[in-house]
């Protein structure tokens, strides 16, 4: 059976956590230029805010991989490193890193004037990207997590449930917004809050298992996870 210390299930919970503090920042001091500005007007708005853009694209960097760490200790604890919606999870947890990268790829752009325009056209990559994220990269990340979690008692179901309904809700906005420049500013607000409380959930009910779990030198998967030394359902 797949082991995890119980200090790395801590860090590992911790890391949710922080990794979620992380991105709640970068969105808070990374604003964004308005909506519709103009060529000019973007490059003014990078030039005015150089230095909240760079640490708000490092900590968008930084903050998601933090996540995934907490991402692959759920699917360790699982036992589901052999089962398909494991892969899957690992899968779409390596495709939204890849597009959170191209995303503040984008936002760096936003900095360079040369050529003139480079910040016009780093804003477009940004808002494309954006669509990308909630057609596959949210996805393909909720949907398998959310069975992983109902495969094994790591987790509360209840957050089995919540991961598949976030990631039914990301498919639907991914649907629905695509024909739009843009993805609405309130669908944007609600894709970051709703799945952020949940990252804290999770992460905090692991934490929480982890430290109560029989002070072993590793602890089995989706066992000592859960607390105690019986298997059963959560």
């Amino acid at each position: 059976m797949r082991m995890l210390t119980r200090t790395a299930a801590v860090w590992a919970a911790v890391s949710g956590v922080v990794g979620t503090c992380l991105l709640g920042i970068s969105f808070a001091i990374n604003t964004g230029p308005p909506a519709g500005a103009s060529g000019a007007q973007v490059t003014a708005f990078g030039q005015q805010h150089h230095d909240a853009i760079l640490w708000g694209a490092w900590l968008q960097a930084v903050g998601p991989v933090l996540i995934v760490v907490f991402v692959f200790a759920i699917v360790f604890l699982a036992g589901a490193t052999t089962r398909l919606a494991g892969w899957m999870t690992l899968f779409g947890a390596a495709t939204l890193m890849a597009v959170s990268l191209i995303e503040i790829t984008g936002y760096l752009g936003t900095l360079h004037t040369s050529p003139a325009t480079m910040p016009e056209t780093s804003l477009a990559l940004i808002h494309s990207v954006q669509h990308l994220w909630f057609i596959v990269a949210a996805p393909a990340v909720w949907l398998p997590l959310g069975l992983v979690i109902l495969g094994s008692p790591v987790l509360p179901r209840i957050l089995g449930y919540l991961a598949l309904v976030l990631g039914t809700g990301y498919v639907l906005a991914g649907v629905f917004t695509l024909g739009d420049p843009t993805v609405p500013p309130a669908v944007q607000l609600a894709a970051g809050v709703v799945p952020a409380l949940w990252w804290l959930a999770a992460a905090g009910t692991l934490l929480i298992r982890a430290r109560q779990a029989p002070s072993t030198a590793s602890l089995p998967s989706a066992v000592a996870a859960a607390g105690h030394g019986t298997v059963g359902r959560v």
